[in-house]
């Protein structure tokens, strides 16, 4: 009779345990709304971990650069020893998601940053900082996500001025058509705020993302 391989899984634990866990996602912890991001994660399925230090980036399988101010998050990314690791990781193929800054931070070029503002990158887009306006001009819009509709809050938003041949766009906001969702490949990013609706849609397709990638 030939021999049996040994079952490497441990005792009391189905053998399909492994695509069943939760993936585990980081919030860059660095600045931003990052305890709004953590909860809308948890929501949508995964396990979320705050991120201040390259060991915790390691560990992800997922990433999420939170709305915030993007030159202070850009700065203490520099100060915690994490810029290049970030680029290093995201170079790597892992899933990243930005919203508002982080949208910013994902963006291979930026116009209306200030002197020598440097970015994570991994996005083929230029993202004009600040577009929609000052904190006054702060609104709130329905738009079409991916194909579903959702209610999108904005903050001194960003808008993407334009995209490269292999960047998907998923979302375009008024006044103007202006294109506030794209993905490329494992990296999504957004002008608004989904963390702060309660809808978890958003956070659902990135989880969905991690999973898939």
């Amino acid at each position: 009779m030939p021999a049996t391989a040994p079952d490497s899984t441990p005792a009391g634990e189905p053998a399909d345990a492994p695509a069943s866990r939760p993936p585990t996602i980081g919030v860059l912890a660095l600045q931003g709304d990052v305890r709004e991001h953590l909860r809308m994660l948890t929501e949508a399925g995964a396990r979320a971990v705050a991120v201040r230090r390259p060991a915790e980036l390691e560990a992800v399988d997922g990433l999420v650069v939170p709305g915030g101010e993007s030159t202070t998050m850009w700065k203490l990314a520099e100060t915690f020893d994490m810029l290049e690791p970030l680029r290093m990781r995201i170079k790597a193929g892992m899933p990243a998601y930005g919203s508002c800054a982080g949208m910013i931070m994902l963006a291979d070029r930026i116009e209306d940053g200030i002197a020598g503002q440097q970015t994570i990158g991994g996005i083929d887009m230029v993202v004009r900082r600040n577009a929609f306006g000052r904190q006054v001009d702060s609104f709130e819009a329905d738009l079409d996500f991916a194909g579903e509709a959702v209610h999108a809050v904005f903050i001194r938003a960003p808008w993407v001025e334009s995209v490269g041949p292999d960047v998907d766009v998923l979302g375009m906001a008024q006044p103007g058509d202006r294109i506030v969702a794209v993905r490329q490949g494992p990296l999504l990013a957004t002008s608004f705020h989904p963390e702060l609706t309660g809808d978890t849609r958003v956070h659902r397709y990135f989880v969905d993302m991690v999973r898939e990638l």
